[in-house]
């Protein structure tokens, strides 16, 4: 069932890996020119703008951007039992793995006299996107919510499509999750327009302030993500996040039933999300095929899954041993990791390049989509090979602070003049020797 690369005897360069690999192929400069007259018309007309563009996309026009807080309260009452005692496990969990994630101010002493301290502070208001496509996400809420508060943000809002089954109003799921975690900003509204509301600001219907955000977050489509890149620099962004994917890394131990369900479990995303099976056994892979024929058929999204698996962004990749796996894997750096292999937490701690890495028969990606304590919002297209998930850090900014006594400054006075003068920037030195009655 999956399109098969025989790399056995050969692995080729990393280059030439990047080239022969799938992968999703997704051009947001394709669609750059749709998403910039959203984004200006946002800026110039603000909420008029956000809810034209809605009706347009979403068929539905919000009497206004901010939910009402008692809706998310209404919503939460509302939730089923045992999806709330899920969302609150998988929010508990969450919570102790992001807590241990902040980092804490530290102080060098550089000399007697003089320090820097390395100040870690948090970004002041944040927007958090949570999308509202194909299916509902309220784990997404938990995994954008949860490291903003626990890097300690002050002000933060979620931003979702509103559905016109549910009046206007994001889906109820994702209000009560906003509920558990005492998130009261809602805003209705998705898509480009949401990233530029979020980006610019503006003001509701009832004249209420929508104040601007710095940084936003989040996972969305290629519109969403084509937004986020127009509008970067005016706020920052975690990552231009791009169709999900999934790497199962397996030799002949792997169960193959094991594997074909989740590389099904992701194919259900959308139908250009990515299963890639890297493997050194061909009975394997033929196993594999043969359960994917089998569970296919009996998932929901028959023909979703289907379409992601056929697509050029999957494939089986055969490999003569574990080590050559080993590159494969690093040159393609998954979103989702699984190593399902003989040792499998040796050879995982050898992989570098991973959003996640999950490891042995026991740790599926679903587990991380939604209760493992992880975060799910990871880099996508390759982009772990240099950028790592959400965590606390995303919402802190390292500050240095520079104090040194006047003692601690003369006696480096001379240095400081020194490359001053060898990078022709002698105002640079007057600024120290200034300070001492002298000239450079």
């Amino acid at each position: 069932m999956l399109r098969r690369t025989d790399l056995r005897g050969r692995v080729p360069s990393a280059a030439e890996l990047r080239a022969t690999l799938p992968r999703a192929e997704v051009d947001v400069d394709a669609v750059l020119h749709q998403v910039r007259p959203v984004v200006e018309a946002v800026r110039a007309q603000g909420v008029t703008a956000a809810l034209d563009y809605t009706e347009r996309f979403d068929g539905v026009r919000p009497a206004a951007i901010r939910v009402p807080v008692a809706k998310l309260g209404e919503a939460l009452t509302g939730l089923d039992p045992a999806v709330r005692d899920a969302l609150e496990e998988s929010i508990r969990r969450a919570t102790l793995v992001h807590a241990d994630q902040r980092r804490v101010d530290k102080t060098t002493q550089v000399v007697p006299g003089g320090t820097v301290t390395e100040r870690w502070v948090p970004v002041a208001r944040v927007g958090l996107y949570v999308p509202g496509g194909l299916a509902v996400y309220p784990s997404s809420v938990v995994m954008n919510v949860v490291p903003a508060q626990q890097a300690g943000v002050e002000s933060l809002v979620v931003c979702s499509p509103p559905q016109a089954e549910f009046g206007g109003l994001p889906h109820p799921a994702i209000l009560a999750a906003c509920a558990l975690l005492g998130v009261t900003e809602v805003w209705a509204v998705g898509g480009a327009q949401a990233i530029a509301l979020a980006a610019y600001g503006g003001t509701d219907t009832d004249g209420s302030e929508l104040a601007p955000v710095d940084l936003i977050t989040g996972p969305g489509n290629v519109y969403v993500t084509a937004a986020k890149r127009l509008l970067r620099g005016l706020v920052g962004i975690d990552s231009e996040a791009g169709p999900t994917e999934i790497a199962v890394l397996a030799d002949e131990t792997a169960d193959a039933v094991h594997v074909a369900a989740d590389l099904i479990s992701q194919a259900e995303h959308d139908t250009l999300a990515a299963s890639v099976l890297v493997t050194t056994s061909a009975e394997l892979a033929d196993a594999v095929d043969a359960e994917l024929v089998k569970q296919v058929e009996s998932t929901k999204h028959t023909e979703r899954i289907r379409t992601a698996l056929h697509g050029p962004q999957s494939g089986c990749v055969l490999v003569s041993t574990v080590d050559d796996g080993l590159r494969v894997v690093d040159a393609y750096a998954a979103e989702h990791l699984e190593i399902q292999t003989a040792d499998a937490a040796a050879v995982a701690a050898r992989v570098r390049n991973a959003g996640a890495i999950f490891v042995g028969a026991h740790s599926p990606v679903s587990l991380g989509d939604y209760c493992a304590g992880s975060n799910h919002v990871l880099p996508t297209g390759g982009c772990a090979r240099h950028s790592s998930g959400l965590s606390v850090q995303t919402f802190l900014r390292g500050i240095h602070v520079i104090d040194y006594s006047e003692q601690a400054l003369r006696e480096v006075a001379d240095q400081v003049v020194a490359l001053a003068n060898a990078e022709d920037l002698p105002a640079h030195g007057q600024a120290v020797t200034a300070r001492f009655g002298g000239a450079s």
